[in-house]
């Protein structure tokens, strides 16, 4: 069999073009992401997922998708309920540590129980970022707190829910955003905090939860260790800081190609991302020329990349069997005490 090639792509809509299924088949990309353009009806995505992992001939090929809460949720009512911010609950933590854990696994199991209906085996979840006060907007309330032991546990517990339900988490986005001061959609962040600033607050988040399978870079420079490259550009912060002090040997899947904090074409981009060391190079917006510019820089797995893409394939675990109605009680009890 072809060997899936290092990358994550979109699609335009709620079906697959002809277009896209030839090149999916073609260049065999090693997951897909969706959005809320994907997403209309329950049994439209399912279908969707499903005729995904047809094109690359995979049945379990990991689909993600940012389904965090609060403002970050693409999959919205009636088809899924609308869950609160990671802010919510770290307040509900700050107010009581265990019912602020239990609460973030409880909505993390019910974001399995929800997705799994559609196929979908990957959240990109828990957000680790630690924002500082004065950073932009862009992290704001998807962040559980302020302090990396807040951010630590609830990431911890957020990831521990989706792995109980058979889903697989993305720690996003390191080594950290949470002391950006622009919103990497639209510009890139220059973070000029020194080294030892940054390992005592940014990078803590992610050192705990290092042996997680899954992270998503950050589009963010980090003058103390590269004055020119975003981390996910960076092999500077890729070998110095995520593989080297943070410790994390797991697949590093770039934030989207196609935001602005990165600058060229989007081949160009993808080259950086792929010659900076991330394992996988995701794309979301479905453009057709621009997946076809990716593909043209996306490699096949292989070596290190490709041992850590099996270890996320080996990864997925079935759900413990809890009753969906007794957790969905639980977690709706616990946000009425807080």
């Amino acid at each position: 069999m072809t060997q899936s090639k290092a990358m994550i792509l979109g699609s335009s809509g709620p079906v697959l073009t002809a277009d896209e299924i030839v090149l999916y088949r073609q260049e065999r990309p090693w997951g897909f992401i969706l959005f809320a353009r994907n997403c209309v009806e329950p049994t439209q995505i399912a279908d969707l997922v499903a005729a995904m992992r047809d094109s690359v001939g995979r049945p379990d090929a990991p689909v993600l998708i940012d389904q965090e809460g609060g403002r970050v949720q693409r999959i919205r009512p009636p088809m899924i309920e609308r869950y609160p911010s990671a802010t919510a609950l770290g307040d509900l933590y700050r107010a009581h540590r265990d019912r602020g854990l239990r609460a973030a696994w409880l909505m993390s199991r019910l974001h399995a129980f929800d997705l799994r209906k559609f196929g979908i085996n990957v959240d990109c979840l828990p957000v680790l970022d630690v924002p500082v006060e004065g950073a932009s907007n862009v992290i704001g309330d998807r962040a559980y707190g302020f302090d990396p032991k807040t951010v630590s546990e609830m990431g911890q517990a957020a990831a521990d829910g989706l792995k109980a339900g058979g889903m697989l988490p993305i720690m996003k986005h390191m080594p950290g955003h949470g002391r950006g001061m622009a919103d990497s959609h639209h510009e890139l962040p220059v973070v000029t905090a020194s080294l030892a600033e940054l390992e005592a607050h940014d990078f803590i988040p992610f050192v705990e939860m290092r042996h997680e399978l899954m992270a998503m870079s950050a589009h963010i420079v980090f003058t103390a260790v590269d004055t020119e490259a975003p981390a996910t550009t960076s092999s500077k912060v890729i070998d110095q800081v995520i593989r080297g002090h943070i410790g994390f040997d797991g697949l590093l899947v770039s934030d989207d190609s196609s935001m602005n904090a990165l600058k060229g074409t989007i081949g160009e981009r993808a080259a950086r991302i792929v010659g900076g060391g991330c394992d996988i190079v995701l794309h979301c917006n479905g453009v057709m020329d621009e997946m076809k510019a990716v593909v043209n820089e996306a490699v096949p797995l292989a070596g290190a990349s490709l041992r850590r893409a099996q270890a996320v394939e080996a990864g997925f675990t079935k759900p413990d069997g809890a009753d969906e109605q007794a957790i969905r009680a639980e977690f709706h009890g616990l946000l009425a005490t807080a």
